[in-house]
């Protein structure tokens, strides 16, 4: 299976992202993409548009705010500032709101001099590829459209209650959660979810530790958060905790280790909250999962008899696939989980809380989810190739393909799929075979380099 390429030039995978103050992320682009977005909204809705922007500790965040907030006013929209928030909680204030879109200032586990922007529709979600290039459109004719005068040009609100009415929100459901007993570790990244963890968990029973929540707008991710597990590791060993959880810079993921250091990834918390769910009523038709989680997610949730539906790697291709299959959680090995009855996005605190939720109500024991989640093996190559879609598409390639589907088939699968962002052909096998994995992936990798350095069909 190779993935698609995208033919977008400026939104990547999750937005527009680069090295803050420069490239892509300079005040003036900020600018531009702010009246591009209000243009394209103001496409489909006459009057002005009130798009809600939050951000998350970056130095260089509220450089980035006050140039997008201009270029949406001066294309006659209404700026509604939240401030620091988790990029879900943007989602959620568009969302249970009057708003018609919503933007995010962030670059999410990137290191600190990193900043990103992205969009979201008026329901919350993020938006689609060809949404995004219709934005790329705007950008780049937005010169030649009239600009508002007078009253017609737009408003800067502040709205930081936003943040609280997302807070009560959360502690909602972590009101539900019943068995509050044992000790958790909690590392919020130095990110956005740092002013939220505390009162999130100030009712906790057990014994609760919070660190990386003092942010300084340079320390974000900075050892710390769902990259950077071993910081979790470290504490909740040494403090002989139940469970830490850990959360990136916008908090839309979110990683777990267990009492013996274990991760506990987004593979484990599918597999539970899908069990949870389907006891609820609430699941579906079943779990989307990406080509990249492991078999062993099939094999567990077939017992209880829930189906997993694949999809590309990418919170937005799982979003589609769950609306396309009717399915009410999806999610992805990296620890962004959606569960369309509680957000429109990827929430990291709201997919903590529904693991914890899960945990209580299905009786679970954490500490033995790791040895009875059976994974495959599996294998990763990452091979530099300068013409990578050249490659891709070599006929020989698609016969050693089908020799290696061959040779998996019902022992174990494979995947060839491209960087987005560097010159690398990524070759995944997966078996629990591992002399036929290796060999699978042999065949590939020679097949790939034979055609970069011969070419030929």
């Amino acid at each position: 299976m190779v993935e698609k390429s995208k033919s977008r030039r400026m939104f990547g995978t999750d937005g527009v992202r680069d090295i803050a103050n420069s490239g892509m992320m300079k005040p003036e682009t900020a600018m531009k993409l702010g009246r591009a977005f209000t243009l394209f909204l103001l496409k489909r809705k006459a009057g002005k548009p009130k798009i809600a922007v939050g951000r998350d500790t970056r130095y260089s965040g509220k450089m980035i705010e006050y140039a997008l907030s201009a270029g949406i006013t001066s294309a006659g929209g209404d700026v509604y500032i939240i401030g620091e928030i988790p990029t879900p909680g943007v989602s959620y204030s568009v969302a249970s709101g009057d708003f018609d879109g919503g933007a995010v200032i962030s670059a999410s586990h990137n290191p600190a001099e990193y900043n990103g922007i992205k969009f979201l529709d008026g329901e919350g979600f993020k938006l689609s590829d060809e949404e995004e290039l219709e934005i790329e459109g705007f950008f780049d004719i937005q010169e030649e459209t009239e600009r508002p005068t007078h009253g017609n040009i737009g408003k800067i609100c502040q709205a930081p209650n936003l943040t609280d009415e997302y807070l009560n929100f959360l502690l909602g459901i972590m009101d539900k959660v019943e068995n509050k007993g044992y000790s958790i570790m909690v590392d919020a990244a130095n990110g956005a979810a740092s002013a939220l963890v505390g009162p999130l968990f100030n009712n906790w029973k057990g014994r609760v530790a919070i660190f990386a929540n003092e942010p300084d707008g340079m320390n974000i991710n900075s050892g710390v958060g769902v990259t950077n597990m071993d910081f979790l590791r470290e504490k909740t060993l040494a403090e002989k905790a139940d469970i830490g959880i850990a959360y990136d810079g916008d908090t839309d993921r979110v990683l777990m280790c267990d009492e013996k250091g274990r991760i506990i990834d987004g593979d484990i918390m599918l597999w539970v909250i899908g069990r949870w769910l389907s006891k609820q009523g609430m699941l579906g038709s079943g779990v989307v999962a990406t080509v990249m989680s492991n078999m062993a997610l099939e094999d567990l949730l077939r017992k209880d008899g829930i189906k997993v539906f694949r999809c590309c790697v990418g919170d937005r291709y799982v979003l589609d696939t769950m609306r396309r299959e009717k399915c009410r959680v999806g999610g992805e090995q990296s620890g962004h989980l959606i569960a369309l009855d509680y957000a429109n996005t990827g929430d990291g605190l709201c997919s903590g809380l529904l693991f914890l939720k899960a945990i209580s109500d299905l009786e679970e024991d954490i500490s033995t989810l790791s040895d009875r989640f059976d994974r495959y093996p599996q294998v990763l190559r990452n091979l530099k190739i300068e013409n990578k879609e050249r490659v891709l598409g070599n006929c020989r390639l698609k016969k050693a393909e089908d020799a290696v589907q061959k040779m998996l088939e019902g022992k174990g699968r494979m995947l060839l799929r491209p960087s987005g962002t560097e010159q690398l052909i990524r070759i995944f096998v997966e078996s629990r075979d591992h002399d036929l994995m290796n060999a699978a992936a042999d065949m590939l990798e020679k097949t790939i380099l034979e055609i970069a350095f011969t070419g030929g069909c």
